[in-house]
């Protein structure tokens, strides 16, 4: 379906990207101490996603909204529900290991994976409960909308 069939209105795509530059400012100048916050029951959790650049080796930041599911941390990539993939999700498929710092300052080293099949749809339901236009949202895009398991990793 066309963006300009759907019905559930999102912003346009310069105040999405400006929104994004500015969480992360803000994070950024408090120190990492606002702009991060926990699930609750009705809505998604904010976590910061550092991963390795495909290309340059180099780490690379992203908060991110999420949710969790046991010991597991799950999130979309849906890149602000526009066409493209997000970065941060193709370099974690070139390079699945990643690090993620949540609300209460502290991190975990983790594993990322596309869930799929029956995990795919019970966690899609899951984000359904946190977002009920999800669906029209994902109409936009013109490929399915991974949704990305983070396994935590045993620190050695």
């Amino acid at each position: 379906m066309a963006a300009k069939d759907s019905k559930a209105w999102l912003p346009p795509r310069w105040f999405i990207w400006t929104f994004w530059k500015a969480h992360r400012a803000w994070f950024r100048l408090t120190g990492g101490r606002r702009g991060l916050w926990p699930p609750t029951a009705d809505k998604w959790g904010a976590l910061r996603l550092t991963v390795v650049g495909r290309r340059s080796g180099e780490e690379r930041s992203v908060i991110l909204g999420y949710f969790e599911d046991g010991t597991n941390l799950v999130t979309l990539a849906m890149n602000g529900w526009g066409p493209e993939e997000p970065q941060w999700w193709l370099n974690l498929q070139a390079r699945p290991e990643a690090r993620v710092q949540l609300a209460d300052g502290s991190t975990r080293r983790v594993l990322a994976r596309r869930a799929t099949g029956a995990e795919r749809a019970r966690l899609w339901d899951r984000q359904r409960q946190y977002d009920q236009q999800l669906d029209e949202y994902a109409r936009r895009r013109p490929g399915e909308t991974a949704v990305v398991v983070l396994e935590r990793v045993a620190e050695s």
